[in-house]
């Protein structure tokens, strides 16, 4: 896995699963994920979601560029385990390879079609809702640069208008990222862009997400667009050794809270969310070197130029 892929992944699970990880607890019966994006007559009929996610950025080509692009969101299930019932997720993707030029002549149109499923695995009963959608990628010329523009649009028939939040959330998008990477080409920082192009830059508008530069600091062939605002070039911790979903929280507490979980807790991750059971497995299964680089770490703040 790639480091922009760590990221993101961090990013689209982040607020998950919270402590302590049981599918049992309230907290984690109905998931809360930044960037939702919801069925359209839901949300047009007074939702507190909206039904679009836009990304607006800028990209200086090089010869023959061409975009891929990477749509990434969770589809929420309803999962059923005796009398216990909760919801997980899965990690759905919308994926394209683009010549700049087709694209300057013609949007780009991805479709998004899940079918209802079901599934049944031991005592545990997994539902998924259907989805509808598509998302759109465009490209428009500008002065010095492309203004480049991905929309995804949650089209999936929703009748009960009046339904609460957590009863739409499995027919949304819910944690909808972006990837794009360019090759060869550079994507413009939005929040520090060149005099150039600084004009363009302010006239960028996304909805429900923050575009930045990702990858090894100095390079910007590659753009993150998460609902999470972070700066260019965000990096994960080297000392984490794997997700535990809240980032608010430092990894060695948590690591430590997981151990003093009681059997029958324990036993209730094991049987309930993946997610939850990698939790507690590899932090069972840490070595002492892992503890100690988790202990604390001092690190001196980059110079400002």
């Amino acid at each position: 896995m790639s480091d922009v892929d760590a990221l993101c992944r961090a990013l689209l699970y982040e607020g998950y699963l919270l402590y302590p990880y049981t599918p049992g607890a309230t907290k984690n019966r109905v998931r809360w994920t930044f960037g939702a994006v919801a069925p359209r007559a839901w949300s047009e009929a007074g939702g507190c979601e909206g039904w679009r996610w836009r990304a607006e950025c800028l990209l200086v080509p090089g010869p023959d560029c061409r975009l891929e692009v990477s749509v990434r969101f969770l589809h929420l299930c309803r999962c059923r385990h005796g009398s216990t019932e909760w919801e997980e997720a899965s990690e759905r993707r919308l994926e394209a390879s683009l010549a700049l030029s087709d694209l300057l002549r013609i949007p780009a149109e991805l479709p998004l079609r899940v079918t209802p499923q079901r599934t049944a695995e031991g005592d545990a009963i997994r539902r998924w809702e259907a989805l509808e959608g598509r998302a759109l990628i465009s490209a428009q010329p500008l002065a010095g640069a492309i203004a480049l523009a991905v929309e995804v649009q949650n089209l999936t028939p929703f009748a009960k208008l009046d339904a609460p939040r957590e009863r739409v959330m499995p027919s949304s998008l819910c944690s909808t990222h972006a990837v794009l990477r360019a090759s060869p080409g550079r994507f413009c920082s939005l929040a520090d862009p060149p005099p150039s192009l600084a004009q363009a830059a302010a006239a960028c508008h996304s909805i429900g997400c923050w575009p930045v530069l990702a990858g090894e600091a100095g390079r910007d062939d590659t753009l993150l667009c998460s609902p999470i605002i972070v700066e260019d070039h965000p990096r994960l911790a080297p000392e984490s050794p794997g997700d535990l979903f809240d980032s608010s929280e430092i990894d060695e507490l948590l690591s430590l809270r997981v151990l003093t979980l009681s059997e029958q807790e324990k036993a209730e991750l094991r049987g309930g969310d993946p997610h939850a059971r990698g939790i507690l497995e590899r932090t069972e299964h840490l070595t002492p070197a892992q503890w100690l680089r988790l202990h604390g770490t001092l690190r001196t703040p980059e110079a400002e130029p």
